[in-house]
C-alpha cells in the first residue's frame, strides 16, 4: 500500500512538502504526529490525525505519537483566540497513559516488526532544558522575522484578535520545532504529520533541522474537517464527542455517526474507516440508488463504533436504536443500563410517579395511566385502546386495563415505558 496514494483518494492531504513522496518510496520512514494531552481522552477531532498514523503504519512505515506534555503546558496559538489553561505534571502523565490506551486500538505498539508504533512525551526532553540553553541552542537558529511571518502568529497579532499574544505562546513554534529536531536526531524521524493549522509550526521544525544539522525533513498536513452545512465537526449540543465511554456512551457515539448528512457520510467514510476504494464506491452507488436506506451512514457508524469501542458495543447500540421503532423489543429494553435507557428516551415526555404506588400491589394499570400520569385523557379511552391492542408497557402488548402494576415492570429499577398507539411514548419515573 502506498501511503500518499492512499491518503490522496481518501481526501486527506492538504499540503505536502516537495520530496515527501520520494522519501517514503525510498525507505521505511519514521513520522510523528503531536497530540495535545489536555484531557484524559481523545475526541473525534483527533481521529483524522490518528487515522493518518494508522494508514502510515499499514503502509509499512513507523508512526510515533507524540504527547505534548511540554507544549501542553504552553498552549498552541494556532487558530485560537485565547490562551488555554496550563496543566501540572501529574495530570499530564495520567492523560498520557489514557491516550496511549485509546491509541492502541488504532496502532500496533507491541509488534516485533521494525515499524512498531511508539509513544513519546516532549516533556521528557524539555523538562531539563534551561531557558538560557534553549534560547542559545535553538532560538538563535530561527529569526523573529521568520516566526512573525507564520499565519498562526499574524492572525493573533492582527486586528482579528483583541487578546494579543504572550511570549509563552509566541515561543510555541520554537518548542514544537525542537521536538522535530530532537526526534530527527534521536529516532531518525524525517516526517511530521498534522492538521493544516499546524503547517507553520511543522515547517519551523524542518527549517531548524536544515539550519542545525543540514538535514532534510518533510511535512504533510491533512485538511481540517468541516461539515457540509458549515457547522463545526465533532461537536454536538452537549459538547465534544469523546472516545472514552465515560464521557460519550457507545450508543451516543454510534448515533452521532448514524445521523450525519449524506454529503458528510460520503466524506467521512473515506477518512475514518479502512474500507477500500472499491468498497466505498459500492456504498456510494448503493446510497445514490436508495438514499432512504442510508447504507453509508450505517456502515460508517458500524466501522468506527467497532474500532473505537467493540463489536459488542456496536451491536448493543444498534439494538438500543431499534427499541422505539420495532415491536417485541421488551427483552432488549430490560437489558439497557440506566444511562443508555435515558439516552434512547431523549425527547420522550417524562412523568414522575410515586414508588410507593408501584410497590403497593394495589394500583391498577388504568389508574396509573390516567390518574397518576396523563398517558390517556380518560379511563374509557385507555380501556378501548387496550382492548384494540394499542397499549404497550415496556414494548409488550397489554390488553387487560385492570392488571395490577408491580415492581417487576420497572426498567433499571425505576422506569416504565408506556406506549399509546404506534408513536406516542411516555416515560414514567418512579421516585
Amino acid at each position: 500500500m502506498n501511503f500518499i496514494d492512499e491518503l490522496t483518494w481518501r481526501g486527506m492531504i492538504h499540503q505536502m512538502m516537495p520530496g515527501t513522496k520520494e522519501q517514503l518510496e525510498k525507505e521505511m520512514t519514521t513520522a510523528y504526529l503531536g497530540i495535545d494531552p489536555t484531557a484524559d481522552s481523545l475526541h473525534i477531532g483527533h481521529l483524522v490525525g490518528v487515522m493518518m498514523l494508522k494508514h502510515f503504519q499499514r503502509s509499512g512505515h513507523k508512526p510515533i505519537a507524540l504527547v505534548g506534555g511540554a507544549t501542553g503546558m504552553i498552549g498552541d496559538p494556532s487558530m485560537k483566540s485565547q490562551e488555554r489553561k496550563l496543566l501540572d505534571e501529574e495530570t499530564l502523565r495520567h492523560n498520557q497513559e489514557a491516550i496511549k490506551k485509546q491509541l492502541s486500538k488504532f496502532l500496533d505498539f507491541d509488534s516485533d516488526e521494525p515499524n512498531a508504533a511508539e509513544m513519546v512525551n516532549n516533556y521528557d526532553w524539555m523538562k531539563n532544558f534551561s531557558f538560557l540553553d534553549f534560547i542559545r541552542d535553538v532560538g538563535k537558529h530561527i529569526t523573529v522575522n521568520y516566526m512573525m511571518a507564520k499565519d498562526s502568529v499574524k492572525k493573533r497579532l492582527s486586528g482579528e484578535s483583541q487578546q494579543g499574544m504572550s511570549f509563552t505562546e509566541f515561543s510555541y513554534q520554537l518548542v514544537q520545532g525542537y521536538d522535530f529536531l530532537n526526534l530527527y536526531r534521536e529516532k531518525n524521524c524525517k516526517l511530521q504529520l498534522g492538521g493544516s493549522d499546524q503547517w507553520g509550526n511543522i515547517t519551523t521544525g524542518t527549517e531548524l533541522i536544515r539550519r542545525t544539522l543540514s538535514g532534510e525533513a518533510y511535512a504533510l498536513t491533512c485538511p481540517l474537517i468541516t461539515k457540509a452545512d458549515g457547522g463545526k465537526f465533532g461537536k454536538t449540543e452537549s459538547g465534544n464527542v469523546w472516545l472514552d465511554p465515560r464521557y460519550t456512551s457507545p450508543y451516543k457515539f454510534y448515533q452521532f455517526w448514524l445521523n450525519v448528512s449524506d454529503a458528510d457520510a460520503e466524506k467521512y467514510i473515506k477518512i475514518f474507516t479502512e474500507l477500500t476504494q472499491e468498497e466505498v464506491k459500492a456504498l456510494i452507488d448503493e446510497q445514490a440508488a436508495d438514499p432512504g436506506r442510508r447504507p453509508l451512514q450505517k456502515r460508517l457508524a458500524k466501522e468506527i463504533t467497532t474500532m473505537v469501542h467493540s463489536a459488542a458495543d456496536y451491536e448493543a447500540a444498534v439494538e438500543a436504536s431499534q427499541i422505539l421503532f420495532s415491536n417485541n423489543t421488551g427483552d432488549a429494553l430490560h437489558r439497557l443500563d440506566e444511562e443508555t435507557l435515558l439516552q434512547v428516551m431523549d425527547g420522550v415526555p417524562q412523568h414522575e410517579i410515586a414508588m410507593s404506588d408501584i410497590t403497593s400491589g394495589e394500583l391498577k394499570l388504568v389508574d396509573l395511566l390516567t390518574d397518576k400520569a396523563p398517558v390517556f385523557p380518560s379511563k374509557g379511552e385507555m380501556r378501548k385502546m387496550a382492548q384494540q391492542g394499542g397499549l404497550s408497557i415496556n414494548k409488550e402488548k397489554v390488553t387487560d386495563p385492570y392488571s395490577i402494576v408491580t415492581a417487576d415492570m420497572l426498567l433499571a429499577g425505576k422506569y416504565i415505558l408506556a406506549q399509546r398507539g404506534k408513536k406516542n411514548y411516555f416515560l414514567l419515573i418512579a421516585k
